[in-house]
C-alpha cells in the first residue's frame, strides 16, 4: 500500500509520514503542486495541516488539492487545515473559532464509524488551530470538543474524512490507531 502525504506546510507533516512508516506503510511527502496523474497512483491521500487560515480565505494557497479532492478515487484524510480545506471545498463554511484551541483538548466521539472504531468515547488529542468548519453539507460529524462542534467528519458519499486535531502528535491518545483505522479503508 502506498499513501501520499500532501504537504500544506504543517510543522507535523513529517510526523504523519513517520506514523505511517511505523504502521509499515509505504509513504511519501509530496508538495501540493504535485500533478494529479502522480497522486492517482497512491492507494490513499492525507492532506496535512499547515499555517493556512482557511477561515480567512487562504484556500487559493492549496494548489492542486481541489483536483485531488474531486478526482482521486481512494480514501482521503484531511488533518487540521486539510480538514478545513475539505469542508470548504465540498460546500461547507469555515470561520475563525470563537475559542481557538492549542494544546491538549478532550475529544468526544459522537459516532464511532470506521475512523474511531475500537476507541473510547473520550480521549485527549493535540490541537493547534484558529479556524473551524461550521457547516458541512454532505458530511457527518464524528467528534467534537467543548469549544469546537466539528473535530472530525466523514463524507456521506465517498471515503473522505477530516480531523481538526492532530492524530500524528505524540500527545494524542490513540493517534496511531486512528491512522490504522483510516488505512483499513484503503485495503477494502
Amino acid at each position: 500500500m502506498k499513501v501520499l502525504v500532501v504537504d500544506f506546510g504543517s510543522q507535523w507533516t513529517h510526523r504523519i509520514h513517520r506514523t505511517l512508516k511505523y504502521l509499515d506503510v509505504e509513504s511519501k511527502i509530496v508538495p501540493v503542486s504535485t500533478p494529479l496523474e502522480e497522486v492517482r497512483k497512491a492507494d490513499a491521500l492525507i492532506l496535512s495541516g499547515g499555517a493556512l487560515r482557511i477561515g480567512l480565505g487562504d484556500a487559493p494557497q492549496t494548489g492542486n488539492a481541489g483536483e485531488y479532492a474531486d478526482n482521486f478515487g481512494g480514501p482521503m484524510l484531511g488533518i487540521c487545515a486539510g480538514q478545513q480545506f475539505i469542508g470548504l471545498h465540498f460546500g461547507g463554511k469555515a470561520r475563525p473559532c470563537k475559542v481557538p484551541e492549542f494544546g491538549k483538548v478532550e475529544i468526544i466521539v459522537d459516532e464511532k464509524d470506521e475512523l474511531f472504531a475500537g476507541l473510547p468515547e473520550r480521549f485527549i488529542a493535540w490541537a493547534s488551530h484558529n479556524d473551524e468548519v461550521v457547516e458541512t453539507p454532505g458530511f457527518k460529524i464524528l467528534a467534537h470538543s467543548k469549544d469546537c462542534s466539528n473535530h472530525a467528519f466523514k463524507s456521506l458519499k465517498r471515503p473522505i474524512y477530516g480531523c481538526l486535531f492532530h492524530p500524528e502528535v505524540e500527545h494524542t491518545e490513540h493517534g496511531s490507531e486512528i491512522y490504522a483505522n483510516f488505512l483499513k479503508l484503503a485495503k477494502k
